[in-house]
């Protein structure tokens, strides 16, 4: 199977974590692009953490949606997109305003419309004062709330290449919905995947499965698969194999969409 895949990285992260699931579908013959969010430009993660860009903190929904819409309009052909957390909710969206052959969403935040879990609403109170500012993500926090089954020397290492401050302007748009409104009962929409962690303690199970339920208000199809045992990491902890062979398996079953 040959066509385009687009990855797109979620908040607190750099493209590089999608190294192994490029090289996954590199090798079933994928064109791979992973571009990075505007003002990131592929920085090295350490070095946004010493030195991010002042205009980081004020990057919002409309801006990052604008910057993959171009990149995906300017391909010779629709590409796979593929995204996690934030990027999973970007998604969605580019799917309903028609860009992409089809989508794949690992552990995605939640349109407007889907609320999350209690836990992750009382986490998101704090961003209510730093609507414009950049927020960083502590090694203990990246340890409790999204890499829980990674051994500590691989958690220290994971997050030293990978862990990069977020716009502290898209986390409090996307916790209000501004800029992620999609028509769940948009019958046009390409195909989309939903992967869930079950023990995902940043955006919980549930909360993909309830934005399944939304999507199934469409005929366009609609697909969702939750793997046990797995953290919010599950992009590249053990295993993570199991989920990009899925989603591969998944991609090449919509062959008609490519």
């Amino acid at each position: 199977m040959s066509g385009i895949v687009m990855f797109i990285h979620g908040a607190w992260l750099t493209p590089r974590a999608w190294e192994r699931f490029a090289q996954r579908f590199a090798a079933c013959g994928y064109t791979c692009l992973a571009p990075s969010w505007p003002s990131l430009e592929d920085i090295p993660a350490q070095r946004l953490r010493e030195a991010p860009p002042a205009a980081l903190g004020n990057l919002g929904v409309g801006r990052i949606l604008a910057h993959y819409q171009a990149l995906i309009e300017a391909l010779p052909h629709p590409p796979l997109l593929v995204g996690h957390c934030y990027g999973g909710l970007f998604v969605q969206v580019l799917l309903d305003r028609g860009l992409g052959s089809a989508g794949i969403a690992i552990a995605p935040v939640p349109p407007r419309g889907v609320l999350p879990g209690l836990t992750a609403l009382v986490r998101l109170l704090p961003l209510l004062t730093r609507a414009r500012r950049i927020v960083p993500l502590s090694e203990a926090q990246f340890a409790r709330h999204a890499a829980q089954t990674l051994d500590a020397a691989e958690r220290h290492r994971e997050y030293q290449r990978q862990v990069a401050p977020a716009p502290g302007r898209l986390l409090l748009e996307a916790a209000l919905g501004i800029g992620t409104r999609i028509d769940f009962g948009n019958d046009r929409r390409a195909p989309l995947l939903l992967i869930a962690g079950e023990n995902d303690r940043t955006i919980h199970a549930s909360t993909v499965a309830a934005v399944f339920r939304r999507h199934r208000r469409s005929v366009a199809v609609s697909t969702y698969r939750c793997f046990p045992g797995r953290s919010h990491w599950l992009i590249a902890e053990a295993g993570w194999q199991e989920v990009a062979d899925y989603a591969l398996e998944w991609a090449q079953s919509q062959a008609d969409c490519f």
